[in-house]
């Protein structure tokens, strides 16, 4: 079972470092993945994408995903910068962080923003909303709860940790199908 997924968010947004709490908690649950970053010069707010795989076996591939068996959304303006139709294969799923999800998909959603914004997981004014999108994706693709919160661990501190495993957990409870 090989899973591929592609991760698009804004710079600022976490979603490198989401792409690394995700295959940390992959390999604590037994399995092998990659989260491989991509993007231009780093800026807040440009589009950044991150590669990401997951199997029960060993994985030889190491280039970019062409299309994803699942796309994951950090921001809703993203669709605007990219048809996800097109990334999206035949039979994936979209992850998306909306208080709804969208028409003509097969889609999961959670309003990870108004979770980073509830627990203040702020910076410059923009919603930090990578690690409860985290709890998302952990739930969608079956992953243990305990094994990404002991990725948030491995991968925060402190104050920081502990609002962290809060996001995770919250999303992970709240994530929704969408059937529209």
């Amino acid at each position: 079972m090989l899973k591929e997924g592609i991760i698009l968010c804004l710079g600022g947004q976490g979603g490198v470092t989401a792409g690394r709490i995700l295959a940390l908690a992959c390999v604590k649950d037994g399995l092998y993945a990659q989260a491989i970053p991509h993007f231009g010069a780093e800026r807040r707010g440009a589009l950044v994408k991150n590669y990401f795989r997951l199997s029960d076996k060993p994985i030889r591939r190491h280039s970019p995903a062409k299309r994803g068996d699942f796309v994951v959304v950090f921001a809703e303006k993203i669709l605007n910068l990219i048809d996800v139709k097109e990334i999206l294969k035949e039979d994936g799923l979209v992850i998306l962080n909306s208080k709804r999800g969208l028409n003509g998909l097969k889609c999961y959603y959670v309003n990870a923003s108004e979770i980073a914004l509830r627990l203040n997981l702020v910076s410059a004014g923009w919603p930090i909303v990578n690690t409860a999108m985290v709890g998302a994706i952990a739930r969608v693709l079956n992953l243990s709860l305990d094994s990404v919160l002991s990725a948030v661990e491995d991968t925060f501190g402190g104050r920081l940790e502990d609002i962290n495993k809060k996001a995770v957990e919250i999303a992970y409870g709240e994530v929704k199908s969408w059937s529209g």
